[in-house]
């Protein structure tokens, strides 16, 4: 359906491409192996890698002592914190589609590498906050910076990684990123071991070291056009995109499956099952794993839009089946309890995976192509809210109601993902009409 009082981007340019038809693209660089032992085969694609290791390996380190840092070295209240992060959230929420706007518009690497120097100077700067409205100030800034340069970035890998490898390559990625986090998490594992001010400290400078060498290697990264709009194209045409728009809206709500198994789990073994709080761990070193290990395989078949639709389905069914092995785990003793989490999380994480390629087949195959970073800086907007509103939802579900907001949790995601095939075929048929050029990987 086109949009009211807005034609769909570039239609006087664009012929359509195999990507609109629902078929997966067959060309060499298609059937070209993505990786060898592990690293890219393409130069561009290696660059990217490198520079999300090193980011998130800085973060993972952060990630895991910034909350007890700010409590217990600095003296703010749990809330207190809490409050500065949703503020830093809303930040980026703000931030996300001008910023992929401005990529495409002024060149994406360009842009990109301007993002990562803000996000690497400001890194280190919430050590300095000595009151609440500071620390927000702070991390709302870091935000700022790290916001933009993430939702750059998506449309960088939506640009380099063409002839059907853009799936794989962001489930690559994501296996890329799991593990750099998990490395950065030992090192911010050690600074809770010390317990000291300097230690902490150390942590948020060797993040900012780490995104400083994030920054410099996206220069490394080509010159990539900058797309010139013509006169009467709104500035920001995702926002008037409906079909685009109510697929990304799906997306969101499906991502809520991640904070159920974030901060549901934990909260639900912890107030209503006899396993042990050790288990929080040991589910996330597990999930940690299993993405690294197979995320790339099981996003093989999600290469465009009408597969991307039928993995969101298919992965759906293994996390509605992994939330029902779940909720049981309060009806035993701990041997029982950690038994039914294990196999739950297992069954889980392989519907996360799966989900997770059909949600990057959608968002990125609906994408005019000379403007992904705009789409995937709105993309990004679903989990973004979500992360907003959805703690209270879990946590509402997943402890106070117990086993049967785990199964209430497991019928939502199956009937999101059951709208999202006729969905995308009305967003697909969008497309069609008009001609417009979308990703082709």
């Amino acid at each position: 359906m086109r949009p009211a009082h807005v034609s769909p981007p570039s239609l006087t340019r664009s012929t359509l491409t195999s990507r609109e038809t629902g078929k997966s693209m067959s060309s060499p660089q298609a059937q070209a192996p993505l990786t060898r032992r592990g690293i890219p085969l393409e130069r561009d694609l290696r660059v990217l890698a490198l520079g999300s290791f090193a980011n998130r390996f800085g973060a993972g380190a952060v990630m895991t002592t910034s909350a007890l840092y700010f409590t217990r070295q600095v003296g703010f209240s749990a809330a207190e914190v809490a409050l500065a992060l949703s503020a830093a959230a809303i930040v980026g929420i703000v931030v996300q589609v001008p910023a992929g706007h401005l990529g495409d518009t002024r060149g994406p690497r360009r842009v990109l590498t301007i993002c990562m120097v803000g996000a690497a100077l400001a890194s280190a700067l919430p050590v300095l906050a000595r009151t609440p409205w500071q620390l927000a100030l702070l991390l709302g800034l870091l935000s700022l910076f790290e916001r933009s340069a993430g939702s750059v970035q998506q449309g960088v890998i939506a640009q380099l990684a063409t002839g059907g490898r853009g799936v794989l390559f962001k489930a690559y990625l994501r296996a890329v990123t799991n593990t750099a986090i998990g490395l950065g998490s030992v090192f911010g594992g050690a600074a809770l071991v010390i317990d000291e001010s300097w230690a902490y400290i150390s942590v948020f400078l060797l993040n900012a070291v780490f995104t400083g060498f994030a920054a410099w290697n996206s220069t490394r990264l080509p010159d990539l056009p900058a797309y010139v709009r013509i006169e009467g194209e709104p500035r920001l045409a995702v926002l008037r995109d409906w079909p685009y728009v109510v697929i990304v809206t799906i997306t969101g709500l499906f991502s809520i499956h991640f904070f159920v198994m974030e901060l549901g789990l934990a909260l639900y073994i912890s107030q209503r099952t006899a396993a042990p709080p050790v288990m929080v761990a040991v589910l996330l070193i597990i999930n940690t794993a299993c993405v690294a290990f197979f995320q790339v395989r099981l996003s093989r078949r999600a290469d465009s839009v009408e597969a991307g639709a039928r993995a969101l389905v298919r992965g759906a069914v293994w996390i509605a089946a992994g939330f029902a092995i779940v909720s049981l785990a309060d009806r035993g003793d701990a041997t029982f309890a950690i038994a039914v989490l294990v196999v739950g999380s297992l069954v889980h994480v392989v519907g996360e995976m799966i989900g997770s390629g059909g949600q990057w087949g959608l968002q990125m195959g609906l994408a005019p192509h000379e403007r992904q970073g705009q789409y995937q800086g709105f993309a990004g907007l679903g989990f973004s809210v979500i992360a907003v509103v959805g703690p209270p939802i879990v946590t509402l579900l997943c402890v106070e109601m117990g086993e049967t907001g785990w199964l209430i949790l497991a019928a939502m995601m199956l009937v999101i993902a059951a709208v999202s095939v006729p969905a995308s075929r009305w967003a697909l048929a969008s497309r069609e009409r008009y001609g417009v050029v979308t990703h082709s990987g």
